[in-house]
């Protein structure tokens, strides 16, 4: 049994997966995303100090949401934040695509699995030894 102290309100609870916070706070959290997801949808415009006023959370957790993708912005949003590979302004997750189709190749490469590296499987030649005896 894992148990810790939740990082929010300093309670003691079985700690299983995912961020060390208890159940209490974790449905509190959740809570305050619905409000802020709601509140995003009914003011498209709003930018990310506004909804954490109005909604009373932090930025860094707004911010946290759009790096996870939980929250999704349309075209004309003001919202916008930095790709952590090269800077550029995107609208969710943490790279843009640029960067993921850059790393993907890397991945691809460090892999072997390009299409213009695979090679064909090498052909043993059979070879006779006569009548020898063979240890296994």
């Amino acid at each position: 049994m894992n148990v810790r102290n939740c990082k929010m309100c300093g309670k003691i609870f079985n700690y299983v997966v995912g961020p060390v916070i208890c159940p209490r706070c974790r449905e509190a959290r959740e809570e305050k995303f619905q409000e802020v997801k709601k509140y995003i949808d009914e003011h498209r415009g709003a930018d990310i100090l506004e909804v954490s006023e109005e909604c009373d959370v932090e930025p860094g957790q707004i911010h946290q949401w759009i790096r996870e993708e939980r929250l999704q912005f349309a075209d004309d949003s003001p919202i916008k934040i930095a790709c952590e590979g090269c800077g550029t302004m995107i609208r969710s997750g943490r790279f843009c695509d640029k960067c993921k189709a850059e790393m993907t190749n890397g991945f691809r490469d460090a892999m072997g699995l390009n299409k213009t590296s695979v090679k064909e499987p090498a052909h043993r030649e059979t070879k006779s030894d006569g009548n020898r005896m063979r240890f296994l």
